[in-house]
């Protein structure tokens, strides 16, 4: 049976996955919905969430700081012996799905290209910006 903390890692594993999903399908997704008319992909706030989501990885990688989701696996999967398989059958994939063994510069190229792509669909695609309520008139009796 798993230790607590390598259930939690496991659990951050699969967070750090849903995280690149989102990066990784919410662009398809824009795409896919100014294509088909989505008015969802368009909303402002979804689209500022996934630009930043981008932007946050970027920087990470230009500053050289660890992902902190990747450094609470690390530090919860020590803390519970280090097992060689890396968790569960959910954990070990997703952690597979998303953690290879490029130099530092491979995965900073990939990320800015990324976010270059999701800053041009952002500008191609705009998203619905919020209507600006203006008061109605006050009629004087």
């Amino acid at each position: 049976m798993p230790t607590l903390d390598a259930m939690l890692a496991d659990t951050v594993v699969i967070a750090h996955a849903g995280y690149v999903a989102f990066v990784m399908f919410g662009l398809i997704a824009i795409l896919i919905g100014a294509a088909l008319g989505w008015r969802w992909t368009r909303a402002l706030a979804f689209r500022i969430a996934h630009l930043a989501a981008i932007v946050l990885v970027c920087v990470e990688s230009f500053v050289g700081v660890m992902c902190p989701l990747t450094s609470l696996e690390d530090w919860l999967r020590r803390s519970s012996g280090g097992a060689g398989y890396r968790g569960e059958f959910l954990g070990y994939w997703a952690h597979r799905l998303i953690f290879y063994d490029f130099s530092p510069q491979v995965f900073t190229a990939i990320y800015v290209a990324f976010a270059g792509l999701v800053l041009i669909t952002f500008l191609l695609v705009p998203p619905r910006w919020p209507a600006i309520r203006r008061p109605s008139s006050v009629i004087a009796r």
